[in-house]
């Protein structure tokens, strides 16, 4: 098994970027590509982040409610387990830590703590995030 195949932790910018073409990228096709032979993991943030962008996207005009069930199923066909919600405790004993210390929201947060946890690479197209991912010395999902 190869570090490619063991999985990844994918982040809502990088699901919604698969629901919207002038989104998509050199970064989000490979992680697509790369669900074909491994799964991924998202926090339990992840669901809310996803139909929250589906939302905003709505209300943009970027998309209309009857597009909104061919980004759900193509979300749900993926290999992409979400994790359980994280307790108060942790949230509060190591999210709200590891966000402050980065400067990211506690939302951003647990997918740190998830690739961190896991031992997996994160993909995401947020900048901030990566950024973040970096200095915490988790590995990100890269195109090569």
């Amino acid at each position: 098994m190869t570090a490619d195949d063991r999985g990844l932790v994918v982040d809502a910018s990088i699901a919604l970027s698969w629901c919207f073409e002038d989104e998509a990228s050199p970064l989000s096709d490979a992680v697509l590509q790369r669900l074909e032979r491994a799964s991924a993991v998202a926090p339990a943030v992840w669901t809310l982040e996803v139909a929250n962008g589906l939302r905003s996207a709505e209300r943009r005009g970027r998309m209309d409610e009857q597009a909104i069930p061919a980004a759900t199923q193509l979300l749900m066909t993926l290999p992409i387990d979400v994790e359980d919600a994280t307790g108060l405790e942790a949230a509060i004993g190591r999210i709200l830590p590891l966000a402050r210390s980065l400067g990211l929201s506690a939302y951003d947060a647990t997918y740190l703590d998830l690739a961190t946890r896991r031992g997996l690479p994160l993909a995401t197209a947020d900048e901030q995030l990566a950024r973040a991912a970096r200095a915490a010395g988790v590995r990100l999902v890269e195109t090569t």
